[in-house]
């Protein structure tokens, strides 16, 4: 990814083409793990960074506390103006406990690339809508990444908040739009979207079949998507500038909520299922935790093909968690599957990672139906490729 206490190199000026960072580590005995599981977290992060490419892991055969990561960036500007940003310098502080050495972070600038396919070269198409990542070189994924869930539909989110007072006439920008055409290619389609608000916060949910990214370019080329974001832009309490590609794409980076954990259950609902989003208020510090707890939920709610939970989606960015979930039932028939809360014990447990006020108990029927009507997301729009 990058260093972790060196200071980047400053004297380097800006260029066109891609640029590798190798950076080489030794993890103390006995941290190998954690310092898996603190990358497995950072990577996600980092593949919303503007300007990132790829990255990769790796161990030596030779001696198992020596490590090496590979990072590619578009150019040396967007890396160099992340690895010298707070942002990153925090991002990067759960690895400093896993480290007992870093040697030199080294930056080489890409020439000639020879793929499988065959050689290619050093630049990514220029001609790629506003605001989005570029396509990768041939041979690599690009940004944004999401892997698919068990039933092979990749799920993203972006979620921007925008100005008190403004939330009716937002949602009725969101809800009014034409709807772009589902097919993208011979291999990705535009499954669903789903709009939601909560407060002044805004949560838009896609689901695609086939390439996120191509989906997405898609969506951002078509002109009744554009003017709808151009009809927002007033509203937003973080100003955007959709005419400034760098500004554009950072801005929808920070956005980006990445889908932290898909559950589907092994028979399709029947009919169309209920669809809610319930946004949990975390505890500052916490977003992970709640993370994993609503993770662990689904995956065993899911195990029961008959259950109530047909398909479950959990959103993760910082200490900002939505859960997005299909439900058989109606979530005021079974509030503790719409909230993804098993029995007491992890009741409990959530209870302590949210800021639930002391009026509101997980372990009782009355606290669950008062938190779901407190936090359940209200829907703007739901869209399914048979509405496109």
């Amino acid at each position: 990814m990058t260093t972790l206490s060196e200071p980047p190199a400053r004297q380097h000026s800006a260029s066109d083409t891609r640029l590798r960072v190798v950076l080489m580590l030794e993890i103390q005995d006995g941290a190998q793990q954690r310092f898996m599981d603190v990358y497995e977290q950072l990577r996600h992060q980092v593949a919303t960074v503007p300007g990132h490419v790829s990255d990769q892991l790796c161990q030596s055969i030779n001696d198992p506390r020596q490590w090496l990561i590979t990072s590619e960036w578009e150019d040396q500007e967007t890396f160099l103006q992340w690895v010298d940003s707070p942002a990153h310098r925090e991002m990067v502080k759960p690895m400093h406990g896993c480290v007992s050495d870093t040697f030199r972070s080294m930056r080489y600038t890409i020439l000639r690339e020879t793929s499988a396919a065959g050689a290619t070269g050093t630049r990514a198409p220029a001609d790629v809508p506003e605001g989005l990542p570029r396509t990768a070189p041939a041979g690599q994924a690009g940004p944004p990444k999401a892997d698919p869930g068990p039933d092979g539909v990749v799920r993203h989110a972006l979620t921007f908040t925008v100005k008190p007072g403004s939330e009716p006439e937002v949602a009725r920008i969101l809800s009014g739009y034409a709807s772009p055409r589902a097919e993208v290619d011979s291999t990705t389609r535009l499954r669903r979207t789903s709009l939601f608000m909560h407060g002044n916060r805004v949560v838009r949910a896609v689901e695609v079949i086939g390439s996120l990214g191509d989906a997405l370019r898609h969506v951002a080329m078509q002109p009744e998507v554009r003017a709808v974001e151009e009809a927002i832009n007033p509203h937003l309490e973080e100003a955007r500038q959709l005419g400034d590609p760098q500004a554009a794409r950072a801005f929808f980076a920070r956005a980006a909520l990445p889908a932290e954990n898909q559950a589907v259950a092994g028979t399709p609902a029947a009919g169309r299922p209920h669809r809610h989003a319930v946004l949990y208020p975390v505890k500052p510090g916490n977003g992970q935790a709640v993370t994993d707890l609503l993770a662990e939920y689904d995956e065993l709610a899911t195990v029961d093909p008959t259950g109530p939970v047909a398909t479950s989606t959990v959103f993760h960015r910082d200490d900002v968690v939505v859960r997005l979930v299909d439900l058989r039932v109606p979530p005021e028939a079974d509030p503790a599957a719409a909230l993804g809360i098993a029995g007491e014990r992890e009741a409990a447990v959530l209870g302590r990672l949210l800021d639930l006020g002391p009026e509101v108990d997980l372990r009782t029927d009355a606290g669950l139906r008062a938190f779901l009507a407190a936090r359940a997301m209200n829907p703007v729009t739901d869209r399914t490729s048979q509405d496109a």
